[in-house]
């Protein structure tokens, strides 16, 4: 089997996670990484052995030899990079958030599909183990219908008007920097909701320091989610059904341990141990995608990713969040 070659944009310390994960494919081959500066691509470059060390970011995506092109830069520049990489004829995985808002969702989405060229949200935790493992259960009926979503994502950062997760130039609060982990989960379980309820506590600089959100749907179900830069909570995750319920061990964006709790029965506890990153599955899935000829993956859709843009925008939009983007002024 031919590998598949990848580039990775920026040099940062999620794509050197992503990297990492990379090198325990052996159908996956890092060929060219694109930075900020000639230096920080070559540094990268040699950690990794990778041959083709490129200065910008427009030399990387007109390199020849890459055929799918891994977005680890911060998320305010997402909109910009997935475009510019999908202009010049590659595959693409962006991390998330997926971009600062909705508009920007849509219009990358339709310009893959135009290209032809497959996109993904780099949304890691559908792709591991346990989280594979969890799916299955829910599928399969083993609590029975899930009727609540809890989670708690918050650590505790204080206030730094320039640092990224406070600067609304860079898309900085907690809804995108966290919070897409929660309402991603929660969809992932329950589906899209039906109603949205939201709390916001702003810094100083305008952007979220703590959101709470309810997400109500039709059939009763609820999910109750907060993120937050105010405190270092557990960050387990929790799922009620009418069977019973499984709490996803902390972390639940990285789980390792599910536990399983059956009305009537003694909890079971379930190991998923996790090689190197955790980051090769969702590189893997994309491998997958891109041999089978298709534009996105079934289990991560462009239509969900578009829709929790929608929601997030939704959530914020009471509290007057916005971003330094066309249409938000």
């Amino acid at each position: 089997m031919e590998p598949i070659r990848w580039g990775i944009l920026t040099a940062g310390n999620i794509s050197n996670q992503f990297a990492k994960g990379l090198q325990v494919l052996p159908d996956a081959e890092i060929v060219a990484v694109g930075s900020s500066s000639q230096a920080k691509s070559d540094e990268f470059a040699d950690k990794y052995d990778i041959p083709h060390r490129h200065e910008g970011y427009e030399a990387l995506v007109n390199d020849p030899d890459v055929d799918v092109i891994y977005i680890g830069s911060p998320h305010s520049h997402h909109y910009d990079h997935m475009k510019l990489c999908l202009n010049a004829g590659k595959h693409v995985i962006c991390e998330k958030a997926f971009t600062l808002n909705a508009a920007q969702a849509e219009e990358c989405i339709n310009l893959a599909q135009k290209k032809g060229l497959f996109l993904m949200e780099a949304m890691w935790t559908r792709y591991l183990p346990a989280v594979v493992q969890l799916r299955q259960w829910l599928a399969d009926g083993v609590i029975g219908t899930p009727e609540f979503v809890q989670i708690d994502f918050s650590f505790y950062k204080a206030f730094e008007a320039a640092h990224r997760l406070y600067n609304p130039d860079l898309g900085g609060g907690a809804l995108l920097d966290l919070g897409i982990y929660n309402v991603s989960f929660a969809s992932m379980v329950l589906g899209l909701p039906d109603r949205v309820h939201s709390h916001m506590m702003l810094a100083e600089s305008g952007v979220d320091r703590k959101t709470s959100m309810m997400l109500e749907y039709d059939n009763g179900a609820t999910a109750m989610l907060m993120c937050g830069f105010v405190a270092s909570l557990p960050r387990d995750a929790f799922i009620s059904g009418t069977k019973g319920w499984i709490q996803v061990k902390d972390p639940f964006y990285k789980p390792t341990q599910l536990v399983l709790h059956l009305n009537g029965e003694d909890a079971q506890t379930f190991e998923f141990p996790i090689e190197s990153t955790g980051y090769q599955f969702e590189a893997a899935e994309v491998m997958s995608c891109i041999r089978a000829g298709k534009l996105e993956s079934d289990v991560m859709p462009l239509a969900e990713t578009l829709a929790l843009m929608k929601l997030m925008d939704e959530i914020r939009e009471p509290w007057g969040v916005k971003y330094a983007v066309a249409g938000e002024e």
